[in-house]
C-alpha cells in the first residue's frame, strides 16, 4: 500500500472488468505524455493496437497488478516470463495516470513487480523502456541492455537487471 494525497493506493490482481479502464489510462498516457517523444503520427498508430483485445492477450500470460485509488484505477503493471523462460523475466505495461506522475506510484508499481514470484525467481529481468521512462527505470537499477543505449524497431530502449549477485548473496546470508 502506499498513500497518495492522504489516499491509499492499493494492488489488486488483475479482473478482467478492469480492461476497458486499463486500456483507456494507457491510452491517455501515449496522447498526454509519450506524444513528446514520439509524435501524434506515432502515437496514433500505437493507440489502434492497443485496445481491449491486446490487453486481455497480456492479461492471458503476465501476472499483472492494478493499483486503485479509492474507486479509481490509477496505475497498472504487469511481469511475464520472458518468451517461457525460468530463468527470465520481463516487465510490460507499466503505465501511471498523468495526473499522478512524480508522485510515486511508479516506484510502488516496480516495488510491487520485484516482489512477484516471477521476479524472484529470475536471473535477469528485462524491461522494454519507452523513451520517456528510460531515466526512471535507471533510476530503479535497471541498466541499457548488453550496455547498448539503442532504440529497437519498437522505438523501446531494452534495459535489464540481474538478479544472480543478490541471489548469491541471499544463500551466503542462509
Amino acid at each position: 500500500m502506499k498513500l497518495l494525497n492522504g489516499s491509499k493506493v492499493i494492488a489488486k490482481p488483475y479482473q478482467e472488468e478492469d480492461t476497458e479502464e486499463i486500456v483507456n489510462l494507457i491510452i491517455r498516457n501515449f496522447k498526454e505524455v509519450n506524444v513528446k517523444d514520439y509524435g501524434e503520427e506515432a502515437i496514433a498508430a500505437i493507440s489502434v493496437t492497443h485496445d481491449v483485445n491486446w490487453f486481455k492477450g497480456v492479461a492471458e500470460y503476465a501476472n499483472v497488478y492494478v493499483f486503485w485509488n479509492e474507486d479509481k484505477i490509477v496505475d497498472v503493471g504487469s511481469i511475464s516470463s520472458f518468451w517461457g523462460s525460468s530463468t527470465e523475466s520481463i516487465l510490460l505495461t507499466i503505465f501511471v495516470l498523468p495526473e499522478f506522475h512524480g508522485q510515486g506510484i511508479g516506484s510502488y508499481i516496480i516495488d510491487t513487480l520485484e516482489s512477484d514470484e516471477l521476479f524472484l525467481r529470475a536471473e535477469r529481468i528485462e524491461i522494454p523502456a519507452s523513451i520517456t521512462a528510460v531515466e526512471f527505470y535507471r533510476k530503479k537499477g535497471y541498466e541499457y541492455k548488453n550496455g547498448v543505449k539503442k532504440l529497437d524497431d519498437e522505438c523501446h530502449y531494452r534495459l535489464e537487471k540481474f538478479r544472480i549477485n543478490e541471489k548469491r548473496r541471499d544463500s551466503d546470508n542462509n
